[in-house]
This record gives structure tokens, sequence and C-alpha cells, in this order.
């Protein structure tokens, strides 16, 4: 079964990360959230706090096939100040293992020059910071082992390719019925 850990820090979007989260578990993925913090209750930027499942100090990385950033202020700035986080990333990246951004956290790896030659796409204000990336208006982008997405209203577009990635687009498109959604 694959593993994806989506990452929570102070003031993440509420709905991008817990989206994903809910779409991955339906479709039998496991999907951990975790929490930057040091703490298990994370806050997110419309006051929502949530209980994580795992401290980052409590992630076995060899175990883990995908690292999901959500967006949000100061949610994005946030995770992209935690440095054993973005070790996380770059070793990902370079070893060929998913990583996958939506709204601002797109930037982040765009900052770390993971977007390189890619198709991105980001929240609008953050695309200046998508750093050598073919940037599209797509709802989601992937280009190899790297997704990226627009924003909350892009949620569960983000999701589905995720689950696409893993399962294959007709576990995806199966999912998308069953939650009655529609582009």
């Amino acid at each position: 079964m694959s593993r994806v850990c989506i990452f929570f820090a102070e003031g993440y979007e509420e709905i991008e990360a817990l989206t994903v989260v809910d779409l991955l578990r339906r479709a039998g993925i496991e999907a951990e959230t975790v929490s930057v913090t040091g703490e298990k209750t994370v806050t997110g930027s419309h006051r929502i706090p949530v209980i994580m499942d795992k401290l980052f100090d409590e992630v076995d990385f060899t175990k883990v096939d995908m690292i999901v950033l959500p967006g949000g202020m100061p949610g994005t700035k946030n995770l992209e100040a935690f440095t054993p986080l973005m070790e996380q990333v770059d070793a990902f990246y370079e070893k060929g293992k998913y990583v996958a951004a939506i709204c601002a956290a797109p930037s982040i790896l765009g900052h770390r020059g993971i977007l390189q030659g890619k198709r991105a796409c980001s929240f609008p204000e953050f695309e200046s910071h998508l750093e050598g990336a073919e940037i599209t208006r797509n709802s989601v982008e992937i280009a190899g082992n790297v997704i990226t997405s627009r924003g909350m209203g892009c949620a569960i577009d983000f999701g589905l390719m995720i689950i696409a990635a893993f399962m294959g687009r007709e576990a995806s498109e199966a999912l998308s019925r069953k939650i009655v959604y529609t582009r």
C-alpha cells in the first residue's frame, strides 16, 4: 500500500490539506497527517485546529512514497522554514519519489530548483516563485515526480491526481464519480 505524508504547519489552508487526506483515505492510500510544530494539534489559517497522526520526528521516511505540502499563509512560509522537512523534500525529489504542493506551496519547490524546465502551477500571486518552470493556469500539473496545483478551488483535482499517480486514472475517475465530483 502506498503511504503519503501531508505536512502541517501553523497557518495551513484547511481545505487544501484535509481534502487530500480525505480523498486518499477513501481511495485506500495510507495518508498520514504530520505536524512540523512539535505539537499534535496544528491550527489552520482560518483558526481550525486539527489533531495530527504524527509529529515530524516520528516519521520513517524510508516507508513514505510521497510528501504533500499544503498552501496557506503563513503555513507555506512555516513549512519552508522547517529545515528537516526541506531536506526530505530535496531527498525525495532526487530519489525520484513524489513531491506535491498546492496553492502557495509550489513556491517552495521553485525556491529549491525542483521546477526547472517543468510545467507547474500555483496560486496566481506565487507564480513568480516558480523559478524555471513553464507556468500554466491548469488546476493541477504532473511533471514526472512533481505534482503542483493552484489553490483551494482545485483541491479535489489535486487529490484525484495524487490518486491517479499511485492507482491509475481509472481508480481516480471511479472515486470522482463516487463523490459526485464533476469538473
